[in-house]
């Protein structure tokens, strides 16, 4: 029995499809076949029913995939240890909000730079969790507090909130604001969801699935928009809305599967984030920028 068969198996089983999971193994679907194939001829049991829409797991299946999820996470926790002894170059993978990348992380760290010469840094932009048991990444920044006890986590820093519009439109009446939102993907935010119970029927007149696209709305005068304070008051268009807002901010942390801490370019990595994030904690809750520069000699 071979494990690249069992890995075969086991993406055909969550993806349902010789094409989907031939795009997640990033191989031909004739390869996801052939493979699945060869495991079956081996144990004897078919796994699947070929179905025009797709593969279905069988009974026998269902039976042997929790067996083939033990397998895997043995197979990557030896994977995690033979890199645990090696030196700190090599490639961290990070996953993180899109509106902590482009605003905050990478004009950071390309600063920081000397810490982390040795490393390729692949920073991947995602609002769902990425799995780091299955090493989708070797570090996640989430926006709120991780539910996995299983995983190693960090509070890194608060995320505050306002409600920023250009002057003019902050002058005008309550009654005749309009609003700059969020797109379907990021509408059940807490912040959002403030704004939606905020605005109480008054017009959106702008909405947009990514950050930038808010902030730039807000800055042509569009309507008003809740905004992360380090952002809004980094443009100079826009002015905060005074006034007694219950605005939800959100925790930022950090997560790290207990095995990568071990690996010298992942906690390295992991290092000089907690630095950053501790270091520019007043600039994300509350917009007020440190006194100091960030020092490379930091350390945490």
């Amino acid at each position: 029995m071979q494990w690249e068969d069992i890995r075969y198996f086991l993406a055909l089983a969550r993806h349902g499809s010789l094409s989907a999971a031939a795009r997640a193994l990033q191989v031909e679907h004739s390869t996801v076949s052939r493979r699945v194939t060869a495991l079956e001829e081996t144990i004897q049991r078919r796994l699947f029913d070929r179905l025009p829409r797709g593969w279905q797991l069988t009974a026998e299946g269902h039976s042997l995939l929790p067996h083939a999820e033990r397998i895997e996470q043995e197979m990557l926790s030896f994977s995690r240890a033979t890199l645990s002894t090696t030196t700190v170059g090599g490639t961290v993978r990070l996953s993180a909000p899109p509106l902590l990348i482009d605003t905050f992380l990478i004009p950071r760290l390309a600063v920081q730079r000397a810490r982390w010469s040795l490393i390729d840094l692949h920073l991947s932009g995602e609002t769902r969790s990425a799995d780091l048991f299955y090493h989708e990444a070797d570090l996640a920044i989430r926006l709120g507090r991780p539910q996995d006890a299983s995983l190693a986590t960090r509070r890194l820093a608060v995320l505050g909130y306002g409600l920023y519009a250009t002057p003019d439109h902050s002058q005008t009446p309550p009654e005749a604001w309009c609003f700059v939102g969020a797109g379907d993907n990021l509408r059940h935010a807490p912040e959002q969801q403030w704004l939606e119970t905020f605005s109480n029927g008054r017009r959106f007149s702008f909405r947009c699935n990514q950050l930038s696209g808010m902030l730039e709305a807000a800055a042509a005068g569009l309507g008003a928009a809740v905004l992360p304070h380090y952002t809004a008051r980094s443009a100079g268009s826009l002015a905060a809305i005074e006034g007694d807002f219950d605005i939800p901010s959100r925790e930022i942390w950090l997560l790290i599967h207990p095995d990568a801490r071990r690996i010298p370019r992942i906690q390295t990595m992991a290092d000089l984030l907690i630095d950053l994030f501790q270091h520019y904690a007043r600039l994300l809750e509350e917009g007020v920028p440190p006194a100091d520069l960030f020092s490379t000699a930091q350390k945490y």
